[in-house]
Order: structure tokens, then C-alpha cells, then sequence
């Protein structure tokens, strides 16, 4: 069993992994995430105190398999590819998705996340780990920029202070040749509301950068424009949940200000 210790940001990870190893144990299983159930049966932790109640699994779930398919689709249409997943905790995107030999994956987080990976997950071919905080810019150095790429984060930009993010994908931009940079944001409201938000709560964690549309994003560099701002609420799945969950975003879908509250965006370069 593997001992570990994290707060603030890379706690909220647990939350997470916990979320998709309960759905993974579910006959109506969204993601189907077995390895998620592995890994928390091989981690000394209690994953009841995380914040994820285990009727929450599947709207974690829910979430990443909207992921997964913006992944496919792109690697779909640029089979030779680059895909850095910043900010990866444990999510195991890259062995749901399992990419062809022509790609090269980076997973990148902090040194002490990258460590319990490397104890709890295989290695496989075309697929390297980067021990580093996303916001200094020498882990960048690390990655070729000759081919497309696709930037994967998700449930990472809230915890960025709004320079730190911008500079982010600015050099990012910068970086390659073309690609998509697909991750989810909460709105300036959204961020307000972090005090009922009970899994960052539990992490001690706090949420910085609040995204009130997709002009704020474009105006990072002019190479950028979105193709895709989705509300979390209008993801395919919640049918699943249970009643009150089916109620809740049905409420939710009617007031314009909750659709924003969290936002799934898709930009290219």
C-alpha cells in the first residue's frame, strides 16, 4: 500500500480517482475506468473523506468521457501527434484512450504526483512523464514543438492565478506548429462559490481564475479562436444519475447563469 500525503491542488486528484473507481463499480458504468479502482485499492488512504459522495461517481465520470471523446476525435484527424495532459493527477486518459505508436503522450504534475504514478501505473511505448508544476516554463523545453498538438487539462485551470494560466497557453501557442487546447473552466461566479464546493474544501485547495467566455481566451494570443464552449451541464449522461442529480441540472440547464457556472471550451491554433 502506497502512503501518501497531498494538499491544496494535487489533494483534489483524490477526489477524482475516487469518483471514477466507484462509477467503474457500477453496472451502468459511464467510463468504465478499472484502472482508477486498482490504484485506490493500492493507495493508504480513506477516499470516503474526499468530498465524492458515491452518488457524485458518475458525474466525474461524465465529465472526463466528454474528454476522452474530444481526445479521440482529435488524434482521429491528426494520427502523428503530440498530447501533453497537464496537470493529470492519476487519471488514466492515456490507457482509456490508447493512442497509436505515431503519438507521443506527456503527462506533467507535480514531482510527488508523477512518483505514485510511476509505483501505481505501466509504462507503455510513446508515453513519458514530467515531474513539474505546469506554470514554470522549462518543462515546455522537454517537448519537441515539430508536430499538431493536443493539450488536455482538465479540472486544472481554476487553481492557476489568471496570469499564470494565460502565460500557460500563450506559450503554449507558441510552442507548436498548430493543435486544440481542450480543458474545463469556471466562470467569475463559479470561483466565488469554491466555499460549497466540498472537495476543494477537504483539499484546503483554492480556486483563482474565474472564465466568463471564450473572448477572454482568444484574446491570449491572436493564433487562437474556439470551436467549442459547452456547458457542463449539457454533457450526454446525466440521464444516468438519480433523480435529484437529473433534477438539479435540469434547473440548472434553464438559468443562463448556472450553464456558465462551469464550461467545457475547445480552442485551435
Amino acid at each position: 500500500m502506497e502512503k501518501i500525503d497531498f494538499t491544496g491542488a494535487p489533494a483534489t486528484m483524490l477526489a477524482t480517482l475516487y469518483g471514477k473507481a466507484v462509477d467503474a463499480q457500477s453496472p451502468d458504468s459511464v467510463l468504465h475506468d478499472t484502472m482508477a479502482l486498482d490504484a485506490i485499492n493500492k493507495i493508504d488512504f480513506d477516499f470516503t473523506k474526499v468530498g465524492i459522495k458515491r452518488g457524485d461517481a458518475a458525474t466525474v465520470a461524465i465529465r472526463s468521457l466528454h474528454f476522452d471523446m474530444w481526445t479521440r476525435e482529435f488524434l482521429r484527424d491528426h494520427p502523428e501527434a503530440i498530447v501533453l495532459h497537464l496537470g493529470c493527477g492519476m487519471d488514466t486518459r492515456v490507457y482509456r484512450v490508447d493512442p497509436g505508436p505515431s503519438v507521443r503522450w506527456f503527462d506533467v504534475d507535480y514531482p510527488d504526483v508523477i512518483e505514485l504514478r510511476r509505483k501505481l501505473f505501466p509504462e507503455r511505448d510513446g508515453y513519458e512523464l514530467i515531474a513539474s508544476s505546469v506554470t514554470p516554463p522549462g518543462w515546455l523545453e522537454q517537448v519537441s514543438g515539430d508536430l499538431p498538438v493536443l493539450v488536455v487539462t482538465e479540472g486544472l485551470t481554476m487553481y492557476l492565478r489568471q496570469g499564470e494560466g494565460r502565460e500557460l497557453l500563450r506559450r503554449i501557442v507558441e510552442h507548436f506548429p498548430s493543435g486544440q487546447l481542450v480543458f474545463d473552466a469556471f466562470s467569475t461566479r463559479g470561483i466565488k462559490m469554491q466555499k460549497v464546493n466540498k472537495p476543494v474544501q477537504v483539499a484546503k485547495a483554492t480556486l483563482y481564475w474565474g472564465i466568463d467566455g471564450a473572448d477572454e481566451l482568444v484574446s491570449i494570443h491572436p493564433r487562437l479562436r474556439c470551436t467549442d464552449a459547452v456547458s457542463a451541464f449539457d454533457l450526454q449522461g446525466y440521464e444516468r444519475l438519480r433523480a435529484p442529480y437529473r433534477a438539479l441540472v435540469w434547473a440548472a440547464r434553464k438559468l443562463p447563469v448556472m450553464r456558465r457556472m462551469a464550461v467545457m471550451y475547445r480552442l485551435e491554433f
